[in-house]
């Protein structure tokens, strides 16, 4: 591996104070993943994105044995017959489940020592999404939270061209998807019929945008037609964004864009290139040097817990909490 405190190609150290992620982990640098859902993004992303990172997948639980059962088959791993056995195999948990049923799961894994690789929203509730962050602090484990463009390298590079020329005063943003469409793996998501664009869509326009312009001081919602809803951003910085999302909205209507502006002019996020499964893997390795390093990732549950905090102010207002 090299000498003390250098970080191996998988991210993990084995520095004075022994191995950060349990012993037999060390030897090879990888970290043991458990995986927790049987669905569409829990097959097709956070499983190949494990094992396209640096660490090896251990296994799979889901609530259904007979999808569970599918899930490890078609990824070629274990599975297991509850959540406290998969616990007991792994050094870190990704979960892809409704934000409802993965906050008292990953409280559970918390505070049994393992590292957590979240999915946006973290909860749907401020105090919940708090009682998680509390427990990921007392356990002393480390997260990271699933906003998929925050770990590709053309959004980075986009964000870090937008910090060297600076003077942004504001953006806006269009998310206008349409869920309904037969090629939509998300059409039958029963959390996003129920919650719409604010909850599924918001998480990943707040965490480009807090980036971008920084910390976020208040919002002010306003319902569209459905699920729509648009919201008004007030950034510590003094600038101001504004959105307009829906995930139901017409198919003729579907239509996604981000454009800041300010004093040198107009930037538009990029499109996205690298895929979601790649992206997994750079969260995969990013919390596993989280980790070895004994440091908080920036986009880990303390961001999590300020982006559901938002949403939740905006629900208020919207009349729909």
């Amino acid at each position: 591996m090299g000498g003390e405190g250098v970080l191996s190609a998988g991210g993990v150290s084995c520095g004075r104070g022994g191995c950060p992620v349990g012993e037999g982990v060390c030897e090879a640098g990888r970290m043991r993943f458990g995986l927790v859902g049987t669905g569409y993004w829990a097959r097709e992303t956070h499983g190949p994105g494990i094992q396209a990172s640096s660490h090896d997948l251990v296994g799979v639980w889901g609530r259904d044995p007979e999808k569970t059962s599918a899930v490890g088959e078609a990824l070629g791993v274990q599975t297991f017959s509850s959540h406290a056995a998969l616990l007991d195999a792994v050094d870190a948990v990704s979960y892809a489940v409704p934000p409802d049923v993965q906050a008292p799961l990953a409280m559970a894994a918390a505070r049994a020592g393992k590292h957590l690789l979240l999915e946006k929203p973290v909860a749907l509730d401020p105090d919940v999404a708090r009682e998680l962050r509390d427990a990921a602090r007392g356990a002393g484990v480390r997260s990271v939270v699933f906003f998929t463009a925050r770990y590709t390298p053309e959004t980075r590079s986009w964000l870090d061209e937008l910090a060297t020329r600076g003077d942004w005063r504001g953006s806006w943003s269009e998310w206008v998807v349409a869920n309904q469409r037969p090629e939509s793996p998300y059409r039958h998501s029963p959390w996003r019929q129920r919650e719409g664009a604010l909850w599924d869509i918001g998480p990943h326009l707040l965490a480009t945008l807090i980036a971008a312009l920084g910390p976020i001081d208040g919002v002010a919602a306003t319902p569209g037609v459905g699920d729509g809803v648009h919201l008004t951003l007030t950034h510590r910085s003094g600038a101001v964004s504004t959105a307009t999302l829906s995930l139901w909205a017409p198919p003729a209507a579907y239509t996604w864009g981000m454009r800041l502006w300010g004093g040198t002019g107009v930037s538009a996020a990029p499109a996205a290139v690298t895929t979601a499964p790649q992206a997994l893997a750079t969260a995969a390795d990013e919390l596993a040097t989280a980790v070895a390093d004994g440091t908080e990732h920036p986009l880990g549950v303390d961001l999590g817990l300020q982006v559901v905090q938002l949403l939740a102010d905006a629900t208020t207002q919207l009349g729909r909490g």
